[in-house]
């Protein structure tokens, strides 16, 4: 049977596929998205997980939107207005799938900043979109391009992770979220502000969404994946209900609703007294591991190469000389450490900028010291 076109438009996911290669144990690996797994909250969990046994309804077909008491708890937390709603997804990524299949028609233009998340490429290739790059500074996207992108385009939406982005690390300053916001509002384009790294802000100061200056302009993604476990597979999707709606519809027929008993679990959690500890558990732990990598780069990297700091999340983004990326990540993984180079971040490859996305959370200090000596090494043979 001959499979759909669109899925002919996608590429299989270069990160997965490099995650095969890393999972030998001789090889340290810097290319997956990964918490680490000493942070999963599990013994906070566990009077929710015990509280189960005794709620035989959690364990019934549920509402489409989500588990009413997690709803609730969610608009509180997010202080969203009466105007607004959060609609639970499986994992945020499946959000972002039903922004796509509700609004999103074959040759709609969707802006992404070059470079992006690779799941959201993916998510809008298999919906047709045609999707337009504008570049990125250590501000958050070019504005000036940003606009004329917006009046040239018309574009149906802009998406972007203004907290710590994947894959850069770059945090839009206050001044680029205001802008983006009066952008979007003057050229009638609806903001996706994806934000699973958010609460991940190990220094500086927390800045507000870029989606509370433009809130019915917006549709915001949330993620419980990197503050909570992975595995749980929970995600919210907030916005005005007259947005949310029509998501939740798709949803219906896409998988009646999550998983009734894992958003249970995930708002005992979130009500337990010890989870903003655990939370910043994490930053500290995370800003340690990053220090770390950071230190070792800025003292190793060979001189053409730059590696830009970041205040959370993630990732870490080196520039290189001009090179074949693909090749040079090749030769780094024979040489026991696993990156992922800068063509996959971008909708149109040909147009990267040669860089490596480094991830810093998924590692111990002492193996990010040795990575870094691995990658040196390696960058001095292939470029320099």
């Amino acid at each position: 049977m001959e499979i759909a076109h669109a899925l002919n438009r996608i590429p299989s996911s270069y990160i997965r596929e490099i995650l095969a290669a890393a999972s030998d144990k001789n090889v340290i690996s810097l290319a997956g998205g990964l918490p680490d797994e000493q942070t999963f909250p599990i013994e906070l969990m566990k009077p929710a997980l015990e509280r189960l046994s005794q709620m035989p309804e959690v364990f019934q077909y549920g509402a489409t939107a989500g588990y009413g008491p997690l709803i609730q708890h969610l608009c509180e937390r997010f202080a969203l207005p009466e105007t607004h709603t959060v609609m639970m997804a499986t994992g945020s990524q499946q959000g972002l799938d039903l922004i796509a299949r509700a609004y999103i028609n074959p040759g709609d233009r969707v802006v992404m900043e070059a470079p992006s998340y690779l799941g959201a490429m993916q998510v809008f290739g298999l919906a047709q979109a045609e999707i337009v790059g504008v570049s990125q500074n250590e501000q958050g996207p070019d504005l000036a391009e940003l606009e004329l992108c917006f009046k040239t385009q018309t574009p149906k939406m802009f998406y972007a992770v203004p907290d710590f982005h994947n894959p850069t690390g770059v945090c839009w300053s206050l001044e680029t979220r205001k802008q983006v916001a009066k952008l979007c509002y003057q050229y009638d384009v609806t903001l996706i502000e994806d934000a699973p790294y958010r609460e991940l802000r190990f220094t500086g100061t927390m800045l507000p969404m870029a989606s509370e200056f433009c809130l019915d302009k917006a549709i915001v993604l949330r993620s419980f994946s990197k503050i909570a476990s992975p595995g749980l597979r929970l995600g919210a999707v907030s916005g005005p209900r007259e947005l949310i709606d029509p998501m939740v519809k798709v949803k219906q027929g896409a998988d009646l609703h999550s998983s009734v008993p894992m958003q249970a679990l995930l708002l005992g959690l979130l009500e337990n007294s010890g989870f903003d500890q655990h939370i910043a558990t994490i930053r500290a732990l995370y800003q340690g591991r990053y220090q770390a990598l950071f230190d070792a780069l800025d003292a190793q990297l060979p001189s053409p190469c730059r590696v830009y700091p970041v205040d959370g999340g993630m990732f870490v983004w080196v520039e290189l000389p001009s090179c074949d990326t693909f090749a040079l990540a090749k030769s780094l993984l024979a040489n026991g450490v696993a990156v992922v180079p800068s063509p996959v971040f971008y909708p149109n490859p040909n147009e990267a900028s040669s860089a490596l996305r480094l991830n810093f959370t998924n590692a111990q200090p002492e193996e990010l010291v040795e990575a870094v000596s691995r990658l040196a090494q390696g960058l001095k043979q292939a470029i320099v």
